[in-house]
């Protein structure tokens, strides 16, 4: 981009005005603090914030003298009062001449006069306080009063005020330049933040998962530049506040006190940073090993998680939340090591805090601690993990997520389930997926068929193997088994059981492990009856269904028995020689 000479011609003579006010203003501003020497008097001034032992005299905001002793029944305090509102009455008195200020020596005592009015009586006492003769003190005074009465005139004249005027609008004009400058750099600031985005300003990641994006470092850019101009902005209206006020004799003082203010802190901050290194240093010392240390601890339960590094008895699983363990004990550890060199510690704000926050966690979180405890305990007897089907209490799924406080649990009608670690630890834990996929120990699915005494128990062994061996995700080996659980009133109960390594999927399972038991029962002839059923097959349709009924199959008639042996007759016939009734 080139950048004309006109351009650079119009830079260069604001950033010279802006200096030539600066070193012209900024000298007139603060010796207005101090009265200007003259070759007749020299100014003798105090800041009014200094500490004095005694009662000071003051003239506008500049202490004169200061009385230590009392005479009589007038106090120091009171005798300084008084001095100041006859001094303050001759300066704001234009028709009253400094040249009528003169010091009159009398026996005990020296009189500070103005004309033939008494201003102040110096006497013995002040004379010994300061460690001077009566008439040397009187003249020293005068001298102070004269200068100061001077400089407190010339500072309220029409024509200082003016230059106080235009020295404001001067400032002003400054401030103003310097706003815009700063308004240009900023948006030219904004504008890099904004055009890096995406470009130099990439998004932080590890591998593939972003922690922040660029949108997201590009905003915080930009909260950060907002805050530092924000800080900037204060810090120059600081200076400008007392600038002007400085200009002006009736404000003076307060320009005087808010640059003491600012320099008390400044000063008190870096004393105070200088006194507290030792701690900050000890502080720095405690994080540094506390950080290296994670990082030592850290590779070691990486191995230990993928195997790569092995301990008798510790197992994989463990290598994650004992990592986060011991990195709670460490961080916890630093913190009680580091707490006595923070800023505050042991004063009574920082022990009442602790009080209140050790009251709040004992009444509010032992249910939370109680959830902890039995989170951690779950993690080391390795009840169950991440995708096991279990079973806690009503709820059955597969486990999803396992954390310090709860545990969740997916149904398989995909609901999660979320039980707090006490509960779950309190509760008996069923786990189908421990031993699944162990070729000694798989998981045994069971299932219960009621039967009549009329079926060949050998038969049903039979089928029942059938239609365990036609169920998908049922293993052949080791094969399924029956055993005959009960022999009730009016039926067998048979019990199938059969291998499967896919506990996940259980529900389906069953469910087509019922339907080939239907159907193999239905083609042996087999009826599957109700507990109570009383078969009885005359005249009554077969429980098999249709479908595996013979074509020419029909319902069998009711049959009925010849009643002999009656003991009446019918029709004076003897029973014996009634016709048999036919087969309907």
């Amino acid at each position: 981009m080139k950048i004309s000479k006109k351009y650079c011609l119009n830079k260069f003579l604001i950033v010279a005005l802006m200096v030539f006010i600066l070193v012209i203003g900024l000298p007139f501003a603060y010796s207005q603090d101090k009265a200007p020497p003259t070759d007749k008097v020299p100014a003798i001034t105090k800041p009014a914030v200094t500490k004095i032992d005694g009662a000071p005299v003051v003239l506008g905001d500049q202490t004169l003298f200061v009385i230590k002793v009392g005479v009589g029944s007038f106090s120091a305090e009171e005798r300084s009062q008084a001095v100041t509102n006859r001094i303050e009455t001759i300066a704001k008195d234009p028709t009253v001449p400094v040249s009528s200020l003169t010091v009159s020596q009398q026996l005990n005592t020296t009189n500070i006069l103005s004309g033939d009015k008494v201003i102040f009586t110096v006497t013995n006492g002040d004379g010994k306080a300061a460690g001077k003769t009566t008439q040397e003190l009187g003249d020293e005074y005068v001298k102070t009063i004269s200068s100061n009465i001077i400089n407190y005139r010339k500072d309220r004249s029409l024509k200082n005020i003016l230059f106080g005027v235009i020295y404001t609008f001067i400032a002003t004009i400054v401030l103003w330049i310097v706003f815009k400058i700063l308004n240009q750099i900023f948006n030219r600031i904004f504008n890099w933040i904004t055009n890096w985005h995406g470009h130099h300003i990439p998004a932080v990641s590890i591998q593939n998962f972003e922690i922040l994006p660029a949108s997201r470092i590009t905003h915080i850019l930009s909260s950060l530049v907002k805050a530092i101009r924000f800080v900037i902005v204060l810090g120059i209206l600081y200076i400008y506040t007392p600038l002007v006020l400085s200009f002006f004799p009736w404000t003076r003082k307060i320009s005087t006190n808010l640059l003491n203010y600012f320099f008390l802190a400044l000063e008190g901050g870096v004393q105070g940073l200088i006194a507290y290194l030792p701690k900050l240093i000890a502080l720095a010392i405690i994080i540094v090993c506390a950080y290296y240390l994670i990082k030592f601890i850290r590779p070691i339960f990486r191995e230990l998680g993928n195997g790569s590094l092995s301990l008798p008895g510790f197992y994989p699983e463990w290598a994650e939340p004992t990592f986060k363990l011991a990195l709670f004990l460490i961080v916890a550890l630093a913190l009680v090591v580091a707490l006595p060199f923070l800023p505050g510690f042991g004063s009574p704000a920082f022990q009442g805090i602790s009080v209140f926050l050790g009251i709040l966690l004992s009444l509010g979180s032992s249910a939370a601690v109680a959830n902890i405890v039995a989170g951690v305990i779950l993690i080391y007897t390795r009840a169950f993990r991440i995708g096991d089907r279990i079973k806690i209490n009503d709820a059955m799924g597969d486990i999803v997520e396992k954390t310090l406080f709860v545990t969740r649990i997916r149904t398989i009608k995909n609901v999660v389930i979320t039980i707090p670690n006490g509960t779950v630890l309190t509760s008996q834990i069923t786990n189908y997926s421990a031993l699944a996929q162990d070729a000694d120990y798989y998981l045994v699915l069971h299932s219960t068929v009621t039967l009549g005494y009329d079926v060949p128990w050998r038969k049903v062994h039979h089928v029942l193997t059938d239609a365990a061996l036609a169920t998908s995700h049922i293993l052949k080996e080791p094969a399924p088994f029956i055993l005959q659980t009960s022999l009730d009133d009016f039926y067998v109960s048979y019990e199938i059981n059969a291998y499967t390594n896919q506990p996940a999927i259980m529900a389906r399972i069953y469910s087509e492990l019922h339907q080939n038991i239907q159907d193999k029962c239905n083609e042996a002839d087999i009826e599957i009856l109700s507990p109570h059923y009383s078969a009885i097959r005359d005249g009554n349709q077969i429980t098999i269904p249709e479908n595996y009924l013979p074509k020419d199959y029909q319902t069998p008639g009711f049959r009925f028995s010849p009643l002999k042996n009656l003991s009446n007759s019918t029709n004076g016939k003897d029973a014996e020689t009634q016709p048999e009734p036919e087969i309907v």
